[in-house]
């Protein structure tokens, strides 16, 4: 039996074999409207920031010397 999934865009069944050109979405339409969406940031990915930007001010990082070489 093939499995079937759901269109991420209007939720239609979708069959996940050979013959569905766009799987996982039903037709070019659904795709390319996915793509607009994450093409405009509608979707992102969720990404924890490497540091905390209000700590740079704790580091020195305005002071005026901070970047000359000794």
């Amino acid at each position: 039996m093939p499995t079937s999934v759901k269109c991420p865009t209007c939720q239609k069944d979708v069959l996940w074999n050979n013959e569905s050109k766009f799987k996982p979405f039903c037709c070019e339409r659904c795709k390319l409207i996915d793509l607009g969406d994450w093409a405009s940031e509608k979707h992102a990915i969720p990404v924890k920031p490497e540091f905390d930007a209000d700590d740079l001010d704790n580091l020195g990082y305005d002071e005026a010397d901070f970047f000359k070489e000794n």
